[in-house]
């Protein structure tokens, strides 16, 4: 195997990795906040636990769906973007070469690579369509191929998430009473928020407790409209 094959398969892994973490958090974080949200405001309407169950269950299964949904179109369009900019850069290749050339020495250039080393670079590089073409894609456009199988991947594991993520929050309510429960369900969801801002932060870049926290107090204030909500109910 070639250092570029190898260098390939590494780039193509952690691609695929920072999109396996991407959609279980986006899915995951949506999906807690969006019932605990619903379990604080039918608590604080004074709700009992039958229509807590039930509209927390139905937001749950609505919500993995819309999610699972959404990630589907999303994926779909950024590969038919892909698409686009790929057949653009293959015409651009194919009819005006010399600028295409151009584009890759300032790249180059801008790298610090000059004189007979640049030429032989964009030599190189133009000399076959193929990588030339992708080498546009990658440096120029900053693009990365989305692999159909990917499109159904996303939106499953996004679905999944959304719906371990919502039942978190209504855990509680099957084992403790409800004044405990309500204190148990904020805890561990905040808890968990804090987990997921945390391994964003440790997978990625950034201070694990900064992160922990902001994705806690982020999560906490959208749940809080829900209450906030099912209070002015209670109090109607």
């Amino acid at each position: 195997m070639g250092l570029d094959t190898g260098l390939e398969i590494l780039q193509k892994t952690r691609h695929a990795t920072g999109n396996f973490l991407r959609d279980v958090i986006l899915g995951g974080q949506d999906g807690l906040v969006n019932v605990l949200g619903i379990v604080l405001g039918v608590s604080a309407a004074g709700g009992d636990t039958k229509i807590l169950f039930a509209a927390a269950l139905a937001a749950t299964f609505s919500e993995a769906l819309s999610m699972g949904a959404v990630a589907y179109t999303s994926t779909i369009t950024e590969r038919d973007h892909y698409l686009r900019e790929l057949r653009i850069e293959e015409n651009e290749i194919r009819d005006l070469p010399d600028i295409e050339r151009e584009e890759i020495r300032t790249i180059y250039r801008a790298k610090g690579f000059t004189g007979d080393l640049l030429e032989n670079i964009v030599t190189t590089i133009s000399s076959n369509n193929e990588n030339w073409v992708k080498f546009m894609m990658g440096e120029e456009l900053h693009l990365e191929p989305v692999e159909t199988k990917e499109v159904l991947r996303a939106s499953i594991i996004v679905t999944i998430a959304a719906i371990i993520g919502s039942l978190i929050p209504i855990t509680p309510f099957l084992i403790l009473e409800r004044s405990g429960a309500v204190l148990a369900s904020i805890t561990v969801s905040a808890l968990a928020l804090f987990a997921i801002g945390a391994y964003e932060a440790i997978s990625f870049v950034g201070d694990w407790r900064k992160s922990g926290i902001r994705m806690v107090i982020i999560g906490l204030g959208a749940a809080l409209v829900g209450f906030t909500i099912g209070k002015l109910f209670n109090t109607i």
